[in-house]
């Protein structure tokens, strides 16, 4: 029997073969055959994987896609193009696997149109390029499949041996567009089981039971939220996918969305039946074109198979999903104003109680989880609450997605236990810094995080001890810092993005972080174009700061206002020293800070080309022809474009 078609979709019930699988009947012959197929135990031709995730995109993976099927074509080859979601391992993208019928998939890194007809060509020929090959995919026990001599394993690789990969079990190995690839790998199976066998109570006992916490920052217990939802007494409740990921340096639920769409939806069908809601939200970014347009396929497919709609698997459930794009605004990732979003007006924070559990969504009891959280679900329920609960640490179980990014050799998204060290994410599986540089910091929790320094590095990741070195979960973004990294700079890019995404319905957070910010400008300029009143106001700013922000965090209306001034709070505890630098000695460790650098020219170096001269913006550059230049401190305004362009390296930093 054929594989399904991608694009067929218009049966009103999933194929026998699906049902079968789903409850563990025998298989026939045919159906069988039709399994091993979509797993990829049995090809008939070659297949050619490519990873066009966006972070594959971006980096050229449509190119290299074209390049492949140009040389099976130019060639009258028969093969197979998957085009799979991101793997992870974002820094070495464009990725591209091949498999030959009878042998292991391989694995290769940073592949363009100029390499692909090379490793196509040797792979074809039955040997294995080095150059850019990551690995062999380990085959699954009972596997027909031979592997690739002398080839080491994909699981055996530093960035993948470390984690414990549940919620992207899948990504960057399945088909995203094709929902018989995911049944045939699982999927649906967990929900069947649950509605088949559970009833909401015992499953909101059973999901309570296994420790899974919210994945998007507060770490509330699931299992407890839901079960506020199902004791209400409605006509309809309402569940909602939080997907709008506006963290800089987050692009976990992305990554997810676009690599394993069914899988939020198998979650979210769970979650429904345990709170007992009809209709479901998934509130996502329209800034995410590409996952949206995978979520609306998979929403197609699952209907057509029978996984959505009326009297869900006959078990009386019904469950409609539809998708709410956002405009970009941060603060509708609080829920509350996510909620009013959602209702056609302006997102904006409402006074809590009532919770949402109680009161949300057009008045009706409504559960918000994000879209890790619902991933969960599926594996959680697959495998037993007991086993997920033997994850992680005494009160954060499972695993975390992190997104790994900044000065760090291999950026992108980590799954690891509850509890895995920070040390081991940064340097064992990130690879550490890059170009040599010292470790100085990471940021996490995006920008109502906080830093954490290299004394912390040992603190294993939970949503306890992250608080007593004063940074939080938050939905899971680590950017990592290097020496580099002004901590002054760093403070001010998170205030400025946190004041510019306030709401303004409450002062302490409108009129606060704008204040933050004005303090933090004041202390990073120089005496330039400073007059006596300004140095006066500058002092007194700097002495109320730490007090100002505890005013907005124990004042403000929501959580975004009350984390606001996190990035300054954990920066103040770690480098006070850079804070006092750039007060007292007008000085920036780091030498970022354009108003507190001086730029000097070597004489010795200097030739005299006049290129600095001619381009300084404010004419602060004086020198002859083929005689050492001058840089006139009172004019200089610090923008380095003199540096930039000399070609001799005479000119210096002094900060």
């Amino acid at each position: 029997m054929a594989a399904d078609n991608p694009n067929d979709i218009a049966a009103p019930l999933a194929p026998d073969w699906v049902r079968d699988v789903l409850t563990g009947a025998a298989l026939s012959p045919a159906a069988a055959e039709n399994l091993a197929l979509l797993r990829r135990h049995v090809l008939a031709r070659p297949a050619v994987f490519v990873g066009t995730g966006t972070c594959g995109l971006g980096a050229g993976a449509q190119k290299t896609l074209d390049k492949a099927k140009a040389f099976f074509a130019d060639r009258k080859l028969a093969a197979d193009f998957i085009e799979v979601g991101c793997i992870g391992l974002c820094a070495m993208e464009p990725l591209l696997d091949v498999q030959l019928p009878g042998k292991a998939r391989l694995s290769f890194q940073e592949v363009t149109p100029q390499n692909a007809e090379r490793i196509l060509d040797e792979v074809l020929q039955g040997r294995v390029p080095r150059e850019q090959l990551l690995g062999q995919h380990r085959p699954p026990k009972g596997s027909p499949l031979a592997v690739w001599e002398g080839v080491s394993f994909l699981d055996e690789h530093p960035f993948f041996a470390p984690q414990m990969r549940w919620v992207l079990a899948n990504c960057g190995i399945i088909d995203p567009a094709r929902i018989n690839e995911y049944i045939a790998h699982g999927g649906y199976a967990a929900f069947a089981k649950t509605v088949g066998s559970l009833t909401p109570a015992e499953l909101c006992d059973q999901v309570e039971s296994s420790g899974l916490r919210g994945r998007g920052g507060g770490g509330f217990p699931t299992g407890k939220k839901w079960k506020f939802a199902l004791a209400q007494k409605a006509d309809q409740k309402y569940l909602i996918c939080n997907a709008d990921e506006g963290d800089p340096g987050a692009f976990m639920d992305r990554a997810v969305i676009e690599g394993d769409p069914h899988r939020l939806l198998e979650g979210m069908a769970i979650a429904a039946y345990g709170i007992g809601a009809t209709k479901a939200y998934v509130y996502i970014r329209a800034e995410y074109p590409l996952a949206i347009q995978r979520l609306k396929d998979a929403i197609s497919q699952a209907k057509a198979y029978g996984f959505l709609g009326r009297n869900i698997l006959d078990s009386g459930m019904d469950l409609d999903i539809l998708i709410k794009m956002g405009a970009g605004a941060f603060v509708c990732g609080e829920e509350t104003a996510l909620m009013q979003s959602i209702e056609g007006k302006r997102g904006m924070p409402q006074p809590r109680p009532p919770y949402p559990a109680i009161k949300g969504l057009f008045g009706k009891p409504t559960v918000i989880n994000n879209v890790e959280t619902l991933a969960n679900l599926p594996a959680l329920m697959a495998m037993s609450p007991a086993k997920f609960a033997s994850v992680g640490t005494a009160k954060s179980k499972g695993t975390k997605v992190f997104a790994l990014s900044g000065k760090v050799e291999r950026t992108g998204l980590v799954e690891v236990a509850m509890g895995t060290p920070l040390r081991q994410i940064i340097f064992d599986i990130g690879g550490g810094i890059t170009d040599g540089k010292k470790f100085k910091a990471v940021q996490i929790g995006g920008p109502s995080g906080g830093c954490i320094p290299e004394q912390h590095l040992g603190i294993e990741i939970d949503y306890e001890s992250l608080k007593t070195v004063g940074a939080m979960m938050g939905s899971g973004g680590l950017v990592v810092m290097d020496e580099g990294t002004c901590m002054v700079d760093l403070a001010k890019f998170f205030m400025d993005f946190i004041q510019r995404e306030s709401c303004g319905k409450c002062i302490p957070c409108r009129e606060g972080t704008r204040r933050l910010l004005e303090i933090l400008n004041r202390i990073s300029e120089g005496r330039r174009r400073e007059t006596g009143a300004e140095a006066l106001e500058r002092f007194k700013g700097v002495m109320y700061m730490n007090r100002l922000a505890e005013v907005i965090r124990d004042t403000s209306l929501c959580g975004l206002g009350q984390t606001a001034p996190n990035p300054i709070l954990s920066t103040l505890r770690w480098f006070r020293d850079e804070y006092e630098a750039h007060v007292y000695d007008r000085r920036c460790p780091a030498g970022v800070c354009a108003g507190l650098v001086h730029y000097e020219i070597d004489p010795v170096k200097c030739k005299g080309c006049t290129l600095c001269a001619k381009n300084c913006p404010s004419g602060a550059i004086l020198g002859a022809v083929k005689t050492p230049h001058e840089i006139l401190m009172d004019k200089c305004i610090g923008c380095g474009s003199c540096r930039v362009l000399c070609k001799f390296d005479a000119v210096t930093v002094r900060s």
